[in-house]
């Protein structure tokens, strides 16, 4: 894709919507838009405001256009032995990066290596009255409005439209395995959490179909003694079975149903609710299959420390419902509303995408 700065226009459009309070639907690769809330609005494409701005392999950063597709990211860094090591879905071919920081989406890596707002080290962004705004640096040390950098991070635009965003690489690890056995999940959670107390080099961990998965990654070293000390069976293809995981692949995403995301602490129970699970993050990330009613699924999930997001529907009633995310408590629900008023005074940027009350 041919690289474009695309700044002054974007600015001028929203800007002008400013004026006359139009909505804004914001979108890159549009390859999220079944995520959130409705999209609704005039609509605002990312999509040829793509190219590599910057990156430095030794100092480990890359800045870059928000419509850069991940593919391109991707390769760039793998030509020096490095990677986003917060392992991002694509959900399609031309997945952008800036739909991907816009909705905070990490692999497996994550509770290991961390999300992928750990990894921000700052953006540039539109507000919602048109004026170009620059948080954060290139580097850790730069902090001066980092944790801005970071709020823009799963914020689904509806604080503003990114434009750059600076990330921390990491070099690949050598060597990676992955280790499989038949396990109940209980035991699969327990034989876990036992493993986590050691200095072990796990860098995903999944129960599914009957099956507990353990990714080993670091140097050859690292990897062979702990591969000695834990249970299982070598995987034949790692790479395939947690790309198939983190792209939602495996046949457990199959079935027409509701896709419920569980988000919960790594020693929460196993928990009773109708449908079929899939654990991932290692205990922390639950995939739920399930026609329960959000209610009921979100009494279980907080009595458990957790929240619950309904990631996919087949049917759109949910989503109009405002039933996407977990509810806010009125102490946050008052913090997003007055960043949003901060931020995006007019309510144009993506309305609703997060929640119905803005």
């Amino acid at each position: 894709m041919q690289a474009q700065d695309l700044s002054p226009l974007l600015q001028q459009q929203v800007q002008q919507a400013y004026q006359q309070k139009i909505p804004l639907c914001i979108s890159g690769a549009n390859t999220k838009h079944w995520y959130g809330g409705l999209p609704q609005g005039q609509a605002l494409s990312l999509a040829k405001h793509s190219g590599i701005v910057s990156y430095d392999p030794t100092e480990l950063v890359i800045t870059a256009r928000a419509g850069t597709p991940l593919v391109e990211i991707e390769a760039a860094l793998a030509e020096h032995q490095q990677h986003l090591a917060f392992e991002p879905p694509h959900f399609g071919t031309a997945a952008s990066l800036g739909g991907t920081i816009a909705a905070n989406f990490s692999g497996p890596a994550r509770p290991y290596w961390g999300s992928a707002r750990d990894f921000v080290l700052g953006c540039q962004l539109i507000n919602g009255k048109g004026e170009i705004l620059k948080f954060g640096g290139q580097v850790m040390k730069n902090v001066a409005g980092y944790d801005v950098s970071r709020l823009m991070t799963g914020s689904l635009g509806t604080l503003g439209i990114l434009l750059e965003i600076s990330l921390k690489v990491l070099p690949k690890p050598t060597t990676e395995l992955t280790l499989v056995q038949e396990l109940a999940p209980e035991n699969a959670l327990q034989q876990l959490q036992q493993a986590s107390l050691k200095p072990y080099p796990i860098s995903a961990a999944c129960w599914y179909n009957g099956h507990f998965y353990l990714r080993l990654s670091g140097s050859q070293g690292a990897v062979k003694q702990a591969s000695k000390e834990l249970k299982g069976d070598l995987l034949d293809d790692t790479a395939t079975f947690w790309k198939s995981l983190r792209e939602h692949r495996l046949s457990f995403f199959k079935p027409q149903l509701p896709l419920w995301r569980l988000s919960l602490p790594l020693d929460a129970p196993l928990l009773k609710l109708e449908g079929d699970c899939l654990y991932d993050w290692g205990g922390a990330q639950r995939w739920l299959h399930s026609e329960a009613t959000a209610e009921d699924i979100r009494v279980v999930v907080s009595s458990a420390g957790g929240s619950a997001t309904l990631f996919r529907s087949p049917s759109d009633q949910l989503h109009r419902a405002g039933l996407v995310f977990h509810p806010l408590e009125a102490g946050l629900l008052r913090y997003h509303r007055a960043l949003k008023q901060s931020f995006d005074p007019a309510g144009i940027c993506n309305p609703q995408r997060l929640y119905p009350e803005f």
